[in-house]
């Protein structure tokens, strides 16, 4: 990582861990994080709506969208940047929950948030649950940083890999789904 972006990095976290956290948030922003973990609070979200015929199309793009998104963070990025979480970097720097991936960038759980909530916005029929979606992906990059165990440019390059996944899943699957629809059924 460039020495500047580092530095930056550095002196946000130290702040955020100065400046906002509090006994108030510290549970929430715990809690929200770890729902994160492995993109579950995501996938459970792109499941339900697979129950429902006016989300259905939101759902499969969202778990679309999260797949793509999991390639080419997890599998991908992450192990060729390999760059250490801040606590390995910054010096009496306590991260609130335990991280067993060494590595940082980009964040997987807000590359997995954007992922849902952009595909979510392509497809989904209801204003809501698109306002809800990117809320939701928000918070959980903002839950990230507060609990120290990413840096701002991790989740910043997250966002945009997981936004740029999204529209991909939703594209996939609106394509999918025309092919589908345009089919001539076999009672005809």
């Amino acid at each position: 990582m460039p020495e500047v972006i580092q530095q930056f990095d550095e002196r946000v976290l130290v702040w955020i861990a100065q400046n906002i956290r509090c006994a108030l948030l510290d549970p929430f922003m715990k809690l929200y994080t770890q729902l994160g973990n492995t993109g579950m609070l995501f996938i459970v979200l792109g499941l339900l709506m697979l129950f429902f015929k006016p989300t259905r199309k939101a759902g499969f793009s969202a778990l679309c969208a999260m797949l793509i998104g999991l390639i080419v963070v997890n599998f991908t990025i992450k192990p060729l940047v390999a760059r250490d979480r801040p606590w390995l970097v910054i010096e009496n720097f306590v991260n609130l929950v335990p991280e067993h991936d060494p590595n940082s960038f980009p964040s997987g759980h807000t590359n997995a948030a954007f992922a849902f909530a952009i595909a979510v916005c392509m497809s989904a029929p209801k204003k809501w649950i698109k306002i809800a979606a990117v809320c939701a992906a928000v918070v959980m990059g903002l839950s990230r940083l507060y609990v120290g165990v990413h840096f701002p440019s991790d989740v910043l390059v997250g966002a945009v890999i997981g936004s740029l996944c999204g529209l991909a899943g939703a594209w996939v699957v609106r394509t999918v789904w025309e092919r589908i629809q345009s089919r001539p059924r076999a009672s005809e």
